[in-house]
């Protein structure tokens, strides 16, 4: 005899995020995707840095630096601030520093 699922299905129906959200959250997930962005990602998660230490850092040139933190801002997961002629750049807020140390811990147990 075949399950009756109706009453589960209409519950995660009534809770299920628009399919903009959802294209929205697998975006997000694409931008983890990238080793490089990772790294500064975690790197950021340590402390604030200035695009050329990330690059000294990664032993990556300070433009290719620069093309993933551009990534990274319009995904609002980097910020920055400027002090003098140096920009510094950061993790946006709580939730990216949750995320990548979630994840650590997650591969590392």
């Amino acid at each position: 005899m075949p399950h009756n699922h109706t009453e589960l299905l209409e519950h995660i129906k009534s809770d299920m995020p628009s399919d903009e959200i959802l294209q929205d959250l697998g975006d997000l997930f694409k931008i983890f995707g990238d080793s490089t962005r990772i790294k500064i990602m975690y790197a950021l998660h340590e402390d604030e840095m200035c695009v050329c230490a990330i690059a000294e850092l990664l032993g990556m040139t300070q433009s290719a630096i620069s093309h993933q933190l551009k990534t990274l801002k319009s995904a609002n997961l980097v910020a920055s601030r400027r002090d003098g002629k140096t920009i510094y750049y950061h993790l946006s807020d709580e939730h990216v520093k949750s995320i990548i140390a979630q994840g650590y811990e997650h591969i590392t147990e």
